[in-house]
């Protein structure tokens, strides 16, 4: 039986993951500890209980979707998470997002490394990111040389997503910002005729549009990914999926990759995205993804 691989990052120096277990991960960010749930972290803790009482901050579920933070000290101000040469501003939301996702810096890197390649080429590559968020991919992208639009239909993770750049020195002419729902906006692109060489898609499990528009993962995504072959560019670069929710598998979505773009020849790859723990040899999966490259 072919084991499902698995990718996660050891470049980080500004962020570990320092335990998990019980429902729980215990997280440094630049030095600043946080105990946020996960469900994904079924088993025991590895560390002692006093590692865990010393965390800074512990995020409290009120309900399914929020919470609130029972702070010992307050983070630091700013409070900037460097990796390599990118660097993010972190805040605690009432979501127990601190607007970085650590898993990704594995993401980050291919991208960028699709981005240099096609330069060498002799072409600079256009970068279509949906579900831009806070704008971690759509930096290290710009980073690379790319050109981004970057598309959430959340004005504020937007704003974030400027502060970000700004904080790296990307030009603003080197970035577009669209908010808006994520499949208006590339059906309206498949009318003006625009295309991308490069697609990047880091949907929720749900969410709700800029307009209210409601958006379901396991429906909605088929028919994302089936008008996004309409803005693809005629020599793409790369295409990546990453998806959070536990109902689909690296399995489905490479599935659902290759339904879709087995046209365009190339490679496709799939795994688990995770992190490994600093003091173990634990995974802790937090995700699936899906890479086409040509």
């Amino acid at each position: 039986m072919n084991a499902i691989p698995t990718a996660y990052s050891a470049n980080w120096k500004d962020y570990a993951l320092l335990d998990s277990g019980n429902g729980e991960k215990l997280e440094s960010f630049a030095g600043y500890t946080l105990i946020r749930p996960d469900p994904r972290a079924i088993w025991n803790h590895a560390q002692p209980d006093p590692i865990w009482d010393n965390a800074d901050a512990h995020f409290i579920r009120t309900d399914s979707d929020r919470g609130d933070w029972n702070i010992k000290r307050q983070p630091p101000n700013p409070w900037i998470l460097q990796y390599q040469d990118l660097q993010f501003v972190l805040h605690p939301t009432d979501f127990k997002h601190v607007g970085i996702f650590p898993e990704q810096a594995v993401n980050w890197d291919w991208t960028r490394e699709q981005i240099k390649n096609y330069a060498n080429s002799g072409q600079a590559c256009k970068v279509l990111n949906l579900f831009a968020y806070t704008g971690a991919a759509t930096v290290a992208a710009c980073k690379a040389g790319a050109h981004v639009t970057h598309v959430d239909s959340s004005k504020p993770s937007t704003t974030w997503a400027h502060e970000n750049c700004d904080k790296n020195a990307i030009p603003e002419n080197q970035t577009r910002w669209i908010v808006e729902d994520v499949i208006k906006f590339v059906e309206r692109e498949t009318k003006r005729g625009n295309t991308y060489d490069g697609i990047i898609l880091d949907p929720p499990r749900f969410g709700r549009g800029a307009k209210g528009e409601v958006w379901k993962l396991a429906e909605d995504l088929p028919l994302l990914l089936s008008i996004i072959r309409n803005v693809v560019s005629k020599t793409p670069a790369f295409i990546l999926l990453n998806a959070y929710t536990a109902d689909l598998s690296a399995i489905t979505l490479y599935n659902l990759m290759q339904s879709q773009f087995s046209n365009l020849g190339g490679t496709c790859t799939f795994g688990e995205l995770t992190t490994k723990e600093q003091s173990t040899e634990r995974l802790l999966p937090q995700g699936a993804f899906v890479r086409w490259q040509r």
